[in-house]
């Protein structure tokens, strides 16, 4: 049986299935629900960002989950 823990809230994820239970960013796994709350505090940053560039952006997401493991959880604003 294959376990994966989330680096955000160290929850356990038993039988994990890609893209569904949990999602691999840069070097790092990150449950459903903290993939959730990443993506509400990134959209209302994202939408203020012109001209869009995906290096910010790559960036902008990466400086977020490190933030968030060293709180334990994603810091909704």
């Amino acid at each position: 049986m294959k376990t994966i823990t989330c680096d955000i809230c160290k929850r356990t994820i038993t039988q994990p299935v890609v893209e569904r239970d949990y999602f691999h960013i840069g070097h790092r796994d990150i449950c459903e629900s903290c993939k959730d709350q990443l993506d509400l505090v990134a959209k209302p940053v994202i939408r203020t960002k012109q001209p869009f560039n995906y290096e910010w952006y790559n960036q902008f997401v990466q400086d977020s989950i490190e933030k968030s493991i060293v709180r334990g959880k994603v810091e909704v604003r």
